[in-house]
């Protein structure tokens, strides 16, 4: 029976063999398409909807929308570009409430001459105060767009454009190929035109509805590692019952270095600090930030402030270090356990996310408009700040090893840098308390041995 076994237990370890091999590719290339996974906001993207609302003699009139699903990351000065390459040959002949940056070589065209005539063209949105006959619905915000859960309305772009020699009908016409979509920077990973369900139109007085003659799906999802190789914000943290205050880990952002690269930041003291920032081009990509130990150009600092009989209170400053950018519409999510108990929040928006069901442990804080929405550059207006009153739930509620401060909290959707566990704020009495227990330990170890010596 052996000899006949062998070839099945051969073909059996083979295929155990194989199904390993399998399963370590397959881990690991899901790394690499899990890198924009946000696991507090799982189902967030950007969503570009191609809509063909008309025909033309050489092609077509589409309305492109951006979508910008993210439940709190949004796309701040100086606004998102949008990429594509062309199918075939075509160009655009006139947008409406957008504009190409290029126009391209089109030498070729003796009468009318195309707006763009790139292969691959790169479309950015048109600035507020834009003239009426050049707008349409959603367009010209400067490419700025909030998120979903701050202010859906303005969470939505759109821009009107004429393609030529684009085809005609369903199925001659080709959708666009690589999207690329900038938001300012990079960070977006952008899939295929999909076909989907042609859009519905409903007229403004809802009595008939129309719809797009084709549309394409495009989504966009971001990774922060894409978008910036560094960390752009970090914690510190404080608390009433001790001196200590926790600052940012040293070079969360980046470590200072003038002398081996000049103008990596600026001291508040220079005299050339006014020159310096004027000559700065403001909602820059690239952070000029004030010279501290921890070069970021956002600090999120938590102080727990006050204990009451059956309430406790935070208090949360957002300071600005980068000369460059004043962060409007800016919003912080939080992760604690205690937002399920929270009171009030004296200064900012607050909006519960449950990522994992009925667990709320998240909240997300924004600023009230035209109070502190606009998070000012490096200065004395650089941060706004604001109290958190929490009700105690005596099952759960310590100030013990650390669990006042939060466990992770994100700025405009970036992870921020956490300090240390081992370095958070102690209970003043935690030291004695060991102590009272070695030292209550040693006497009844002592007395035990007396106890043991007389009755012996």
């Amino acid at each position: 029976m052996g000899p006949l076994f062998l070839p099945m237990i051969r073909s059996v370890s083979k295929l155990i063999s194989f199904t390993i091999l399998l399963l370590f590719g397959l881990a690991c290339t899901s790394f690499t398409a899990t890198e924009a996974y946000d696991p507090l906001d799982p189902n967030g993207n950007i969503t570009i909807k191609w809509d063909i609302i008309s025909w033309t003699p050489d092609g077509y009139v589409a309305v492109v929308t951006i979508y910008n699903f993210q439940k709190y990351r949004h796309i701040q000065a100086p606004g998102w570009s949008l990429q594509w390459t062309w199918a075939k040959k075509e160009v655009i002949w006139n947008m409406v409430g957008g504009q190409a940056t290029e126009q391209g070589d089109c030498s070729k065209f003796k009468t009318t001459i195309p707006h763009c005539c790139k292969k691959n063209p790169t479309v950015v949105d048109l600035l507020p105060g834009t003239p009426y006959n050049q707008q349409i619905t959603n367009c010209c915000k400067g490419g700025v767009l909030t998120s979903w859960v701050q202010d859906p309305v303005n969470a939505v772009g759109s821009f009107q454009l004429s393609v030529g020699q684009a085809g005609t009908t369903n199925k001659t016409v080709r959708a666009p190929k690589n999207f690329t979509l900038n938001a300012p920077g990079p960070g977006y990973t952008c899939g295929r035109a999909n076909i989907v369900k042609p859009t519905k139109f409903v007229t403004p007085d809802k009595r008939r509805v129309t719809q797009a003659m084709m549309t394409w799906n495009v989504t966009c999802t971001y990774s922060q590692f894409l978008a910036q190789k560094t960390p752009t914000c970090c914690v510190s943290l404080s608390s009433f019952y001790n001196d200590t205050v926790v600052p940012c880990p040293a070079c969360s952002c980046g470590c200072q270095s003038n002398a081996t690269h000049p103008g990596s930041c600026v001291e508040p003291d220079s005299p050339y600090l006014a020159s310096v920032v004027s000559a700065s081009s403001k909602n820059s990509y690239t952070p000029l930030v004030r010279c501290t130990n921890h070069m970021c150009p956002i600090r999120v600092h938590w102080h727990v402030k006050l204990n009451y009989k059956e309430y406790w209170r935070v208090k949360v400053t957002v300071t600005n270090f980068n000369y460059r950018m004043n962060y409007s519409d800016w919003n912080l999510v939080v992760q604690h356990p205690n937002f399920d108990n929270l009171t009030q929040s004296f200064s900012y928006n607050y909006k519960s996310i449950t990522p994992y069901a009925t667990i709320n442990d998240t909240a997300m804080l924004w600023g009230l408009k035209f109070y502190n929405d606009l998070l000012m550059q490096a200065g004395p207006l650089g941060n706004v700040q604001s109290e958190l009153l929490f009700r105690k739930d005596q099952a759960t509620f310590t100030f013990d090893k650390g669990w006042a401060f939060p466990r992770r909290i994100y700025f405009n959707g970036d992870n921020c840098v956490m300090p240390p566990p081992d370095a958070y704020p102690w209970l003043p009495n935690s030291g004695f308390q060991q102590y009272t227990s070695l030292l209550t330990l040693i006497m009844t170890s002592l007395s035990t041995a007396a106890l043991m010596y007389v009755h012996a």
